[in-house]
């Protein structure tokens, strides 16, 4: 069984009058086995959070089908969410009310976690984002890097067995970012599916043992990092990104740069 099985999958937005509409998705077809390190790479508008959307019941998809865990996320999208854990690209997202230990309550209540097993996790999680010393703030009172562990914390407090991470270093400093790196890889190992999106393309070679790149509403190509150079016959993960999007004359300019600076 896959951890996640896409088919066919489009969503359309309907505009407002006298406008045409707009195409999200234009028949994605995506498979993500358990354990998988998964990367989703595009340009803004891509189709990334669509998808994400789609797959974690927030956006009903206009056709197609999705099974998270073999639980159809379309017909009865409360069943599939319970395998998911989704940490969204906005921190906004976080109640300003809620204290930092009362936002991890109130989420595993709402997933349905006994009150004894709801502490001990809080505890867990407070521990590994170097939350303990915040548990009574909320988040009006953290740093924009706190709020993202936080985010991520809320996002495992159920133990999901899928974690989908949109954009999760997204204005984080040099030091979360590798600290969040070593928990994403840690979880991992222990058997935990991750869906990563990100811009930055370095984080997803570093993580990702699998690759797809989204452009226009449609997944363009899939393998691991390895692969995909081969096939495009470049050097880096970076570069193949670029000619995927076509934005292959920025490549050229870098290396067309280094040459110059070559010529004596």
């Amino acid at each position: 069984m896959d951890a996640l099985e896409i088919k066919k999958l489009r969503k359309t937005y309907r505009s407002q009058k006298g406008q045409k509409e707009t195409v999200a998705l234009r028949g994605i077809d995506l498979n993500i086995k358990q354990g998988d390190f998964y990367g989703l790479l595009g340009p803004n508008g891509a189709g990334k959070s669509t998808t994400i959307h789609c797959m974690s019941g927030l956006t009903i998809p206009t056709k197609g089908t999705i099974k998270v865990f073999g639980d159809d996320a379309v017909a009865d999208p409360t069943v599939a969410r319970q395998h998911v854990g989704l940490s969204p690209q906005e921190v906004m997202s976080l109640d300003w009310f809620l204290s930092v230990e009362e936002t991890l309550d109130y989420h595993g209540g709402y997933y349905g976690m006994p009150k004894k097993l709801r502490k001990k996790r809080i505890e867990e999680l407070l521990d590994a984002f170097s939350l303990q010393d915040k548990r009574k703030q909320n988040p009006r009172g953290l740093s924009g890097g706190m709020r993202r562990r936080l985010v991520i914390a809320r996002a495992l407090m159920h133990d999901p067995q899928m974690l989908v991470l949109d954009e999760p270093t997204a204005g984080v400093d040099v030091e979360l970012r590798l600290e969040l790196w070593h928990y994403m890889k840690k979880v991992n190992k222990e058997g935990k599916t991750i869906l990563l999106t990100t811009h930055y393309i370095e984080e997803a070679e570093q993580l990702c043992n699998q690759i797809a790149l989204i452009n226009h509403g449609k997944i363009v190509e899939t393998g691991t990092v390895a692969e995909l150079k081969k096939k495009f016959k470049k050097k880096t993960l970076e570069d193949v990104y670029l000619s995927v999007v076509g934005r292959e004359e920025l490549q050229r300019t870098a290396e067309a740069d280094e040459e110059g600076q070559e010529t004596p």
